[in-house]
């Protein structure tokens, strides 16, 4: 479906709140940062004998720039769930910091380090995280310098990094064993190279029987469409292809459509895709049959435009012991409670790799 005025106004607003130049209490118009939510107070429920969780923290910039305190009770939940949720693995879907400073770097290796050593997990830059104020001019960042190899390296599931940049962690892929089922994570930069995809396509070819999930930050949009710059261009907000970085690059990056047609339906073991990135309601899916008649998930979840930098919301990927059902449910240790909106509580079904 094409995007409302009413969505756009939302999303503008949103950006200004974002930037400290309107209240967040505005930022979602006259509605409300809750105003479509079915809030519940309390956990989810522990998930049935046999499952096993993918927490995705999605966009930490503002906690990372204003309120630490939130990143870190969400990497504090999950460490202290993690027996009873079985989480077997976290996905960090990039803006990682807002304004790529280096106190907001230190804040985020603060909450991340609750993390390591406890539960595995793989994270990708956002624009924010690139060149000077987080404007993304370039391809320069500070994430190597912060989450070095050294100390994915340190982690069990760690695979490996983009082949010509072997001590840079922008992109990399991670192994890990959930439920008797083998996973392969693809995390890639924002806006990919095409060279990043020819490896991320190698790598998906070599581990074929793994499940496989991609995250990268900027994919879906929330009218439950890809990125898509040839066909919607300036329409759709916040393409890869409008930044500064493809200017300074010979346009040398890839969007939603362009991964899809290029990497993920080449493949017969990928599952899923996570984004987040964009505002308006932060939210949306969209189901898409592969060649091999298989359905791929792709889903983007962004709770930043929410009070204090997104009040601590995270979502819970538990997948069932059935092998392809996934229950989705977000909830905000911060407030103690889930959303059990139709965006925010649902199922996925999944197809079989092969």
């Amino acid at each position: 479906m094409n995007p409302t005025r009413r969505e756009f106004l939302q999303a503008g607003a949103a950006t200004l709140a974002s930037a400290g130049l309107l209240w967040p209490s505005l930022a979602n118009a006259a509605e409300g940062p809750y105003a479509d939510a079915v809030l519940v107070d309390g956990e989810p429920p522990l998930p049935k004998p046999g499952s096993f969780t993918i927490a995705v923290l999605p966009d930490t910039q503002n906690y990372s720039e204003k309120f630490p305190q939130n990143f870190t009770a969400q990497t504090s939940w999950l460490a202290e769930q993690q027996k009873s949720r079985n989480i077997a693995f976290v996905l960090h879907l990039g803006d990682i910091t807002n304004r790529s400073t280096e106190a907001e770097w230190k804040n985020a290796v603060t909450s991340m380090d609750v993390l390591h050593g406890r539960i595995p997990y793989a994270m990708v830059p956002g624009n924010h995280d690139y060149s000077e104020g987080g404007r993304c001019s370039d391809r320069l960042t500070r994430m190597s310098e912060f989450f070095p190899v050294a100390r994915f390296n340190e982690l069990a599931t760690f695979g490996g990094t983009y082949d010509r940049e072997p001590e840079r962690t922008e992109n990399s892929y991670h192994l890990f064993t959930a439920g008797g089922r083998k996973f392969l994570v693809i995390a890639l930069e924002f806006g990919p190279r095409r060279d990043v995809v020819r490896w991320a396509n190698e790598i998906a070819e070599k581990y074929k029987d793994h499940e496989a999930i991609l995250i990268t930050h900027a994919y879906m949009y929330f009218d439950e469409t890809r990125y898509d710059w040839k066909k919607y261009g300036e329409q759709q907000k916040w393409n890869p292809h409008a930044y500064g970085v493809a200017k300074a690059t010979n346009d040398d990056v890839l969007d939603g459509e362009e991964l899809w047609t290029e990497l993920i339906s080449r493949h017969e073991n990928f599952i899923m895709t996570l984004n987040g990135h964009v505002l308006g309601d932060g939210l949306a899916r969209l189901t898409t049959q592969t060649p091999g008649h298989r359905d791929v998930h792709q889903v983007l979840v962004n709770f930043q435009m929410k009070p204090k930098g997104g009040d601590g919301w995270l979502r819970l990927l538990e997948f069932h012991p059935d092998g392809k059902t996934v229950q989705v449910y977000d909830y905000s240790p911060v407030l103690n409670q889930r959303n059990e909106s139709k965006q925010n509580l649902f199922q996925l079904s999944l197809s079989k790799i092969g």
